[in-house]
């Protein structure tokens, strides 16, 4: 269900794309590129507009609907959802203390100097 909720939400989103970009601004968008005011001809002086308008505001609600839908179906999945960051933090926590994170230094009990063998024993 999610799958199929997730297709249509791309297909609207694309469409939302398409709408909101053919629309003519002040400059002529990028209705004036295609055709050079042809989409005008055929739908009348304003009926390009309007299309477009009607287009882009059914979009945007089912743009609206399929996001509030899969964020009500995702929420409901599982029991108690937790962001990655606060799963990372507990993963932290159980697996290492400050003190493990300290590098240890060798030979601490002889105060942090290593003696040299003696020349005798080299022999």
């Amino acid at each position: 269900m999610v799958a199929f909720l997730t297709v249509i939400h791309v297909l609207v989103s694309i469409v939302l794309i398409i709408s909101i970009l053919m629309q003519s601004s002040k400059g002529s968008g990028l209705s004036g590129m295609f055709g050079g005011g042809a989409g005008s001809s055929m739908l009348g002086g304003r009926g390009a507009a309007t299309f477009l308008s009607k287009v882009t505001m059914w979009a945007g609600i089912a743009f609206a609907l399929t996001s509030i839908t899969i964020g009500l179906i995702t929420s409901g999945t599982s029991g108690e959802q937790r962001s990655f960051v606060e799963q990372m933090a507990e993963r932290e926590s159980e697996t290492s203390t400050p003190a493990t994170l300290l590098p240890t230094i060798p030979a601490a009990d002889q105060g942090g100097q290593q003696q040299a063998p003696d020349a005798d024993q080299q022999e």
